[in-house]
């Protein structure tokens, strides 16, 4: 079996780029910056108030000011202020020339009409100087970024209406397996119902990969072949549930190897997901996930998941938080790296989930992560400060 690390170092060396497209502001939430983002402006373009106030020169604070102007907002002063003079400014509006601090109107009174005097005993400058945030020609956003809300308006403050993304993967799902109906039909007792393409589409859809479901293949030779050829015709990836162990039906391993995908490993060290295949041709990617649902979603996560990143040039890290267990986990199986299903408690700790095998997929829905025991580990106990990597 292959080391985990060492399948995942595989998988990640063999993404090559799969270009890049242009795409409105409006349509790039969650997509992949394919080129750094440089600013065309200052941020402020100018010195600019921090508050609504009055702007004026801090040796005149303590005096009797004369108002000489208004400055709302998006206009440009027309004034400069000269000695006990000030100019009654706007959040965010221009600071005019000859003024060095604002202060605030909570802190002023009106003797006259016309006039104004600070009441405070002393006060910042509150200027937001020209260029403090953003200098012209600076990197904000770098390649490969996943874009999020915040780095959308980062986008639109420095004008790129339209962004170069990486392209979105084109990815195929095949369920194999004689015993397999689709969700909306009542399986008689020896069948089940097809719950890994549905899964294998959402967690998809949630790196943002174009995904077609070419349904449910019967475990012959005749139709895996059929379904995968079209499958590889039209895609990137293809993903394939089941077919991948040891049985006598189980013929996925063969099939891609006799339509000129190159496997480069077909068992990994993972617990649940050891019948994990992953192999290459020219312009494919094919991985054999396991048919146990637990599996399935176990080996996207760790695998697929940074592999589809990869592709899109984003160096994918799992979100993962440090937590104590609040009881001893153990198990028996210490030869592969198992990840086991454990929920966050109300007072802090990390508890199992009930958690029987890897066909045991609603076990998952009541887990907020996984925690990894190593090869060779068979317990670890209560107390021990461990690594959630959340779902």
């Amino acid at each position: 079996m292959l080391p985990f690390d060492e399948a995942l170092k595989i998988v990640l060396d063999s993404a090559r780029k799969l270009g890049s497209e242009s795409v409105e502001i409006a349509h790039v939430t969650n997509r992949i910056l394919a080129e750094d983002v440089e600013s065309d402006m200052d941020m402020p373009p100018r010195d600019r108030s921090v508050f609504d106030g009055y702007a004026c020169r801090r040796q005149d604070l303590a005096n009797e000011l004369k108002i000489i102007e208004t400055i709302p907002a998006g206009m440009p002063p027309k004034k400069t202020i000269g000695p006990n003079q000030c100019a009654k400014i706007m959040t965010g509006a221009t600071v005019p020339k000859g003024a060095d601090c604002v202060f605030m109107v909570e802190l002023s009174e009106n003797p006259t009409a016309g006039t104004v005097r600070f009441t405070g005993e002393d006060t910042d400058d509150n200027i937001r100087p020209k260029g403090r945030d953003i200098k012209t020609g600076q990197v904000v956003l770098r390649c490969g970024t996943r874009i999020r809300p915040q780095d959308i308006a980062v986008l639109a403050t420095v004008g790129h209406a339209e962004v170069m993304v990486s392209r979105k993967p084109m990815v195929g799902i095949i369920a194999t397996g004689d015993e397999l109906v689709e969700p909306h039909s009542k399986p008689s007792p020896w069948r089940l119902r097809n719950s890994n393409s549905p899964q294998l589409v959402a967690q998809l859809e949630g790196v943002g990969a174009v995904v077609t479901d070419y349904g449910i293949s019967k475990d012959t030779t005749g139709d895996i072949v059929e379904i995968f050829r079209k499958a590889a015709a039209e895609n990137d990836v293809v993903l394939v549930s089941g077919g991948v162990s040891m049985g006598d039906f189980d013929l996925v391993p063969e099939i891609l190897k006799n339509n000129n995908v190159e496997l480069l490993f077909e068992k990994i060290a993972l617990k649940p997901g050891k019948p994990t295949v992953f192999g290459i041709s020219e312009d494919l990617y094919c991985f054999g996930l396991p048919g146990n649902p637990v599996s399935t979603f176990v080996v996207f996560e760790l695998l697929v998941k940074p592999f589809l990143y990869k592709l899109m040039e984003h160096d994918y890290k799992a979100p993962n938080i440090r937590m104590p267990l609040g009881e001893t986990i153990s198990r028996k199986d210490t030869e592969r790296r198992g990840w086991i299903p454990i929920e966050i408690t109300d007072a802090g700790t990390l508890k199992k989930v009930e958690y029987h095998d890897s066909g045991h997929i609603n076990a998952l829905c009541g887990a907020d992560g996984l925690v990894c025991m190593d090869i060779g580990v068979a317990e670890i106990p209560e107390g021990t400060i461990v690594q959630v990597r959340l779902i």
